[in-house]
């Protein structure tokens, strides 16, 4: 499917005029950007993105009467989302938000445009009827993704990725070396995983197909651990098994 040219509606949420400003100039000088308006606090905001059709918020995180966070989880529905803020500690908050990424001030055109540009691709992908889902957001050339252990968050390559187990409100990510134990559900962390090399084969289990090493028995083998297939899954799992 050809995707049209985008033009991404921008709004800019920030308390500091100067930062409005550096952001608002950004995207005038970015050929895909089109700025619809800015405000100086999220309760502006939230009543403009009520009324307008934005495609990408540019988002102060720490404001007075309500933050951008606080105002992420007000929406129903949200645009794709970078979160603009002059502390990195919010960078786990941010993943946990799933925005296209996190600028920390005082922002340069680079970093600017890096970010801008994953939102694009992210656009792009999401306009496309295939329904390939892809890691961070949408990019589609990213071999890996973070998890959030405890405080930390922790890259995970796919390829060292074997499967992931839900045990409760917890799922433990299991690699080549070592045990993660995640607190999410399996939809949310599933979402993090390419459609390409992962896939669903229980309730409670996601393999990466290419470390499988054996089926039988409706099971999956992957080195010695034996993984079930669960009934409502074996008819996806043989599919895809016989599309290899």
């Amino acid at each position: 499917m050809t995707v049209p040219p985008v033009s991404l509606r921008c709004l800019v949420v920030d308390d500091d005029p100067l930062a409005v400003q550096l952001v608002e100039k950004c995207i005038q000088n970015t050929p895909f950007l089109e700025l619809v308006g800015s405000c100086s606090n999220a309760i502006d905001a939230g009543e403009l993105l009520r009324n307008k059709q934005i495609d990408l918020l540019l988002l102060d995180v720490e404001m007075p009467l309500m933050s951008g966070l606080e105002l992420l989880r007000t929406l129903h529905e949200r645009p794709m989302v970078i979160l603009i803020t002059s502390n990195p500690n919010y960078a786990v908050q941010a993943f946990e938000e799933d925005v296209v990424d996190y600028l920390v001030k005082p922002i340069t055109y680079g970093r600017f445009m890096k970010a801008v540009q994953r939102a694009r691709e992210v656009w792009e992908i999401n306009q496309n009827s295939d329904g390939i889902h892809t890691p961070l957001g949408g990019i589609p050339d990213v071999d890996f993704t973070f998890i959030k252990v405890e405080s930390r968050l922790v890259k995970i390559p796919f390829t060292e990725l074997l499967y992931v187990e839900a045990l409760g409100d917890y799922v433990h990510v299991v690699t080549d070396t070592r045990k993660h134990i995640v607190y999410t559900t399996m939809k949310t962390i599933a979402s993090r995983f390419p459609e390409t090399v992962f896939l669903r084969v229980h309730r409670s289990f996601i393999v990466n197909v290419s470390r499988i090493t054996v089926i039988a028995d409706n099971a999956i083998h992957i080195g010695d651990r034996v993984i079930p297939i669960g009934q409502t899954f074996m008819r996806d799992v043989l599919r895809r098994i016989n599309q290899l």
